[in-house]
């Protein structure tokens, strides 16, 4: 018998509104800041996903949890849940939402609230939102990447917003209009942490990070988003950086390798160094 499915997209982790047979497009996909994989156009289904994953749930520092799926599905991000007095804040969303991590999740206290740093990231929201009774707060400049429209989500305006538990959407820009990261003072012992996705993307050597128009495209960001950036997180003190994936952490000196990694990056974009002889 025919089902409504709310089908998932196999490349970016998208989730759609219900439907009898898979969406013929993802347009994040056909954006040019993502792609459509060499087999075309596929889809999946959290049943599937169900069967074939599950969910890690790490502690990476007090009151900071990872969630992210095992084995790597999609962009491969992991999730960030911020424990706080005034409730706890999921920053970004995973594809994959089960029992097993509802029980894990309602035992560290729920889920008040949702914020996500841009569509790549928005994968199955709704249904996370729909668990845990909490409203997901997106950048208003990015509603039309919202694959699944549901009323659980606000959208926002403006340069930044206060959530509870003294956190901070801030808008960055980069490689979506929307780009937000998030500023948790509390975190890292009192020194502050920066929450960005790949808004601001921690590199392999983790002493840097760096900022893309399409990280699987190779599309460098121009000069005028770097420093607007640059400029949005230059209120907030921070010492460390997480970014979209497990090992993609900047453990001390955030706010100065902020500095120093986009001075690196326009310098190369700008030919602003003389090259070596």
């Amino acid at each position: 018998m025919d089902q409504f499915v709310n089908y998932i997209c196999w490349t970016c982790g998208t989730q759609f509104p219900a439907s009898l047979k898979p969406p013929e497009h993802c347009p994040i996909c056909e954006d040019e800041r993502q792609y459509v994989g060499p087999n075309g156009q596929l889809w999946t289904t959290m049943g599937e996903l169900q069967e074939n994953h599950h969910n890690k749930i790490k502690i990476l520092e007090p009151n900071l949890t990872g969630v992210g799926m095992v084995p790597v599905f999609s962009i491969g991000q992991r999730a960030l849940l911020v424990h706080t007095e005034a409730g706890n804040v999921l920053w970004d969303t995973i594809p994959l939402l089960d029992e097993m991590t509802i029980t894990t999740v309602n035992a560290l206290g729920g889920i008040s609230a949702i914020a996500i740093s841009h569509p790549h990231f928005y994968s199955s929201m709704v249904d996370w939102a729909h668990a845990f009774e909490a409203p997901i707060y997106l950048h208003e400049t990015d509603k039309e990447w919202v694959m699944r429209p549901d009323p659980s989500i606000v959208y926002w305006g403006g340069d930044a917003l206060a959530l509870p538990g003294n956190l901070t959407l801030i808008h960055a820009g980069g490689h979506f209009p929307g780009g937000t990261v998030m500023h948790w003072p509390e975190g890292a012992e009192g020194k502050g942490v920066l929450l960005t996705g790949d808004i601001i993307n921690v590199a392999a050597d983790t002493r840097y990070v760096s900022f893309m128009y399409s990280y699987p495209n190779l599309i460098p960001l121009s000069a005028r988003d770097i420093r607007r950036i640059v400029a949005a997180v230059e209120p907030y003190d921070f010492d460390r950086i997480y970014s979209a994936w497990w090992d993609r952490v900047t453990r001390e000196n955030g706010k100065e390798v902020v500095r120093n990694s986009a001075q690196r990056y326009l310098e190369a974009i700008e030919c602003e160094k003389e090259p070596a002889a």
